[in-house]
């Protein structure tokens, strides 16, 4: 059985956990509370040498680590990774977008609130509240004319950005001024065997 390495309220963490559930591929769910550095320990830097979750190790004892990357190894061969080219590359364009444009300003908001390190982290926050506005912006502009982000059809690359996006108010983020997100979450909270963030 696959074996998950995860924090539970983790975004990247919930990205692999809600395709798994999709999918309906049986996993075991191992919690490791990163606040605690349990990442950080030689058992599991020999899983990760990068010390970070989600890792996910294979049946055979390979493991695998990035959210992204994981979530591209488990849809290969479903509907959820496009089969023709450019719709693979519209689905990775998106996940590119998710881990260089939106997640290092809405995502990193939302875990410096519920770290408590917003004073400590003061000086940077009006910075990345900015970025993280302008990324809304972009999906927003991009979901004004269509249901999904690639390819026409529900992918890992809504899974990829629902994660954070859908609870960016926990990081400061008024979604009001962005109705398209906000019917492109409803769409994605839709989708069958949808489970919520806070579901292992």
């Amino acid at each position: 059985m696959l074996k998950l390495y995860d924090y539970l309220a983790s975004g990247n963490g919930y990205k692999v956990r809600l395709l798994l559930h999709q999918l309906r591929i049986p996993f075991e769910r191992i919690e490791l509370d990163i606040l605690r550095g349990e990442t950080r320990t030689p058992e599991f830097l020999r899983r990760n040498p990068n010390g970070r979750i989600p890792t996910l190790e294979l049946e055979d004892g390979t493991c695998l680590a990035e959210s992204n990357a994981i979530q591209w190894y488990l849809a290969e061969g479903t509907p959820f990774l496009p089969e023709d080219r450019l719709g693979r590359a519209q689905a990775l364009q998106w996940m590119f977008f998710e881990q260089y444009s939106h997640e290092p300003y809405i995502a990193v908001l939302r875990f410096w609130t519920h770290a408590g390190w917003l004073a400590e982290k003061g000086a940077e926050v009006p910075e990345r509240r900015e970025r993280g506005l302008q990324a809304l912006g972009v999906m927003e502009r991009e979901l004004a004319g269509r249901d999904w982000l690639a390819a026409g059809r529900y992918t890992i690359a809504d899974i990829a950005l629902y994660a954070y996006t859908h609870v960016a108010h926990e990081g400061g983020f008024d979604l009001g001024p962005f109705p398209a997100v906000r019917r492109w979450l409803e769409r994605v909270r839709s989708q069958p065997r949808h489970i919520p963030i806070t579901q292992g």
